[in-house]
């Protein structure tokens, strides 16, 4: 594994667009810090587009999306995203058609059931009431069931073909062809007729967890902030740079780095422009 290079290194001065993870990323021990939410401010005071990336449910993204400096939320590991229209109306865009995802959701129902009966002091996020298409059962956030308990509730998952991915706070399962990924290369062609090129310097992307390893390698411009160092040994896909800071404080330091570099080129016409 090669390991991740300092943020210093990276050339962030092609950047129009950040996408980010909420959980470990922007939150500083579980909170939304003022200093944090400004530094989403100051980027989009310099002109760049903002797209949240979260495990978390359609519920969040939507309130997310109407009331944080967004121009999207990708929810649920991919399973759906809001985006704002031309003229500011929010669209919500599902990565699978009722006819898939409503018979996805009931078998998925009864295989997480069925794995949490297998582990004692296992249950359901408290925000799993608001998603629509994956779930998440909770292992650090109200419960306390450490590695080898989420190890385990993972391998369960998985032996009946269900698709489990740890965040910093849940472990998120699923049913269904997507992931964190694959719904940003649709957000940006439906949003701003656009592609995710290779070493493509136009978008950066940071995170912190697990379930951020296909946006890590699908991002030339990868970004984790420091608390990845927790999971780098496990991590299928490690981040091409990391912060100095951890959590909100990091993606800080991301922000300000971005809002630097840029302001020493030439300006230019940004995407969805």
């Amino acid at each position: 594994m090669v390991a991740p290079r300092p943020l210093r290194h990276a050339d962030l001065s092609q950047v129009e667009a950040v996408f980010t993870d909420v959980d470990g990323t922007l939150t500083s021990s579980h909170q939304l810090r003022s200093t944090t939410v400004r530094a989403l401010e100051r980027l989009v005071e310099a002109g760049l587009k903002l797209v949240l990336v979260t495990g978390r449910p359609a519920g969040w993204g939507e309130a997310w999306a109407r009331t944080l400096p967004v121009d999207g939320v990708i929810v649920e590991n991919g399973g759906l995203f809001f985006l704002r229209g031309p003229k500011g109306k929010l669209r919500k865009v599902y990565a699978e058609s009722p006819r898939v995802r409503l018979p996805n959701r009931r078998k998925l129902e009864a295989e997480v059931a069925a794995v949490l009966r297998q582990v004692p002091g296992a249950r359901l996020s408290m925000d799993s009431a608001f998603t629509e298409v994956d779930l998440a059962v909770d292992y650090n956030e109200e419960a306390r069931l450490g590695e080898q308990g989420a190890e385990r509730i993972e391998a369960l998952l998985r032996e009946r073909g269900v698709t489990a991915v740890r965040s910093s706070v849940h472990i998120n399962c699923w049913l269904g062809r997507f992931d964190k990924l694959s719904a940003v290369r649709r957000f940006l062609k439906l949003a701003w007729g656009l592609r995710l090129e290779p070493g493509d310097g136009r978008f950066v992307y940071a995170g912190d967890s697990f379930n951020d390893a296909p946006m890590f390698g699908g991002f030339a411009l990868s970004v984790g902030v420091a608390n990845v160092r927790r999971v780098l040994d496990r991590i299928d896909t490690p981040p091409a740079f990391i912060t100095r800071a951890e959590e909100g404080r990091g993606f800080e330091e991301l922000a300000r780095a971005i809002v630097a570099q840029r302001a020493r080129r030439a300006p230019r016409r940004g995407v969805g422009a």
